[in-house]
Order: structure tokens, then sequence, then C-alpha cells
């Protein structure tokens, strides 16, 4: 299947993803059935729509005159068998209730078209082992991240019976929405942002129960310090930028209980990240003064633009 065959696609739930998915899809010119058995949360979908195109068009990422074309192209049903014909790609966006997973994904292997790729957002439950489909090999996720309409991230995750040529275009089909699409090799529970969030949160409500920082208090942290980093070097290279024979000297200095077998390996052979040339990252001979010059350019820039927006404040 090539893009340009994808014509009309089934977007499965209207809340807080589903709306924000169909509405990318319809963006993108492509005909959207937007299902939902609540016909208000389907109303409602539409009112959140004109609203997150308003809020594009203000950034200039959508035309002003386009936005009543774009909603025209979403049509609502509260049933599956009807929506479902001739669409080319049936998204699922229900509740994460295993019940409700898979008698949606009976009622897509029973009215979809053999052809038509079934996907879900999940990133919490194993659809592979949910969903009963006689073409398991058309199955796969596609994750969203909220608000779909604006994160570029979608992970996409096969399952062992998913065919490469699925893989390969549903890799295709979020390029061309204008999507940053990461390929997992496997499924794992949360996938890449959700399995570190959830990390992140143990350890903020563990420092709230002990009453160690208050809520404002870790978020504007985050912001004044992560915020600023995560951006430009995401929590990988942030590693490389540390050096990597300190982040093993700080294990050993305040013997940390983990074990980072890949930073050992990276250290044994020279490799502490920038200060070397090569870490997690190879850093093609540039100097230690050059890299560095690069990320203070980026940090200052968004700095400069968070101290205008004055985000360091609580919305």
């Amino acid at each position: 299947m090539n893009i340009d065959e994808i014509k009309k696609i089934l977007v499965i739930g209207a809340g807080t993803m589903g709306h924000s998915i169909a509405q990318v899809y319809a963006q993108k010119g492509i005909e959207v059935n937007l299902v939902d058995l609540n016909q208000k949360k389907l109303k409602h979908a539409i009112t959140l729509i004109k609203s997150n195109l308003n809020t594009l068009a203000k950034f200039g990422r959508v035309p002003h005159d386009e936005i009543s074309v774009i909603i025209k192209r979403i049509h609502l049903f509260t049933e599956i068998a009807n929506a479902a014909k001739e669409t080319n790609l049936a998204m699922e966006a229900v509740n994460e209730k295993v019940d409700i997973k898979k008698k949606v994904f009976s009622q897509l292997d029973k009215y979809c078209s053999e052809d038509a790729i079934i996907a879900s957002n999940t990133s919490g439950l194993d659809i592979f082992s949910i969903a009963d489909v006689k073409q398991p090999e058309r199955l796969i996720i596609h994750h969203w991240c909220a608000p779909p309409h604006i994160i570029p991230l979608v992970e996409i995750v096969p399952s062992p019976n998913t065919s490469q040529e699925i893989i390969k275009f549903s890799t295709k089909l979020m390029e061309s929405l204008g999507k940053k699409p990461v390929v997992l090799k496997k499924f794992f529970h949360n996938f890449i942002v959700n399995h570190i969030q959830s990390v992140i949160y143990v350890q903020v409500y563990e420092m709230l129960k002990k009453g160690w920082a208050t809520a404002e208090q870790i978020d504007l942290a985050v912001k004044a310090n992560l915020g600023l980093r995560i951006p430009i070097l995401g929590v990988v290279q942030t590693q490389d930028f540390t050096g990597l024979d300190l982040v093993l000297d700080k294990q050993k200095e305040f013997r940390i209980n983990r074990n980072y077998p890949q930073v050992e390996e990276l250290v044994k052979k020279g490799h502490f990240g920038v200060k070397s040339g090569k870490g997690f990252y190879d850093y093609g001979g540039r100097s230690e003064a050059e890299i560095l010059k690069k990320r203070d350019e980026y940090c200052l820039q968004i700095l400069e633009t968070l101290e205008k927006l004055n985000t360091f404040k609580p919305i």
C-alpha cells in the first residue's frame, strides 16, 4: 500500500486522544470516520477540534481559511459497521480496558476490509494478546502522545506477527503527517516515554509523601533544569555531557546499587562522552569547546523563550 492510497480512515473513540488524532489526518486531506457511542462526546469532539485548529492557525500551522474544510472531512458515527466501509486504516483509541478493547477489535475484524491496517493507540495493554483478528500480520500499535495535534512523537510497536510491509508503511505514514516515528523492536509495557515518566512519578510522589519538597518546588526545579536540557540532549546524551567516567564514579562513591554495563564498557574503551569525542554518541572529531558551544547556544535560545513566556510560574 502506498501513502497516496490512504483516502479514508476510521478512528474509534472521540475522547482526549481520538478527536485529536482524527484532526491530524483530516489536516492531511484524509477523510475520517470518527466513531463514539456517545453522541454528545462526538459533538464535543468537533468543538475541541475547532478550538485546536484555531490555536494552530494562530501560530501559522494551519491557514485560517482551511479550518472549515478540515472539519468537513470528519464524519461522525455512533457505530462501527457503516463507518468501517472503504476505510484503509482503523485506529482504536478507546478506554484502556481489556473487555472494551476486545469488543472493538472483534468488530474491526468483522467490518473492515481484509487489507485494512488495524492499529491501536494503547501503551499499557498488550493488544497482540487481546485482539482476535483473522490476519494478525496487519495488527500494529501507533502510540500517539498528548496532544496528538502538537506532539511530534508516535511510537510504532509491532508484534512478531506484524508484517514488515505494515511496519515500513506505518513509519512512512507518520512521517507524511509531520510526525517523528520511533519503531520499537518489541512490545514492552508503557514504551519509551511512559516508561521513563512512570519512574519519575514514583520519585515525585515519594518526595511529596515525605514532605521533602512542595509540588511547586518540584515543578520549578524540573522546569529550570531538565526543561532546558532534555529538549536538546534527551536523557542518554545528557550522560555524555556529564562524562561517563563521572557517572561510574558517582555510582561507586554513593554506593548506588545499580549496574550500568553499557557505561562500564564505554569507559573501558576510553569513551567518556563529549570530552573524549565518543560516548553513547560519536561526535565526529569535533572539539569539546565546539560541542559545548552548540549546546549552550541552544540552551540560551530555549531559556530566552521560557523567560519571555514566563513559564517558570505555574499556568
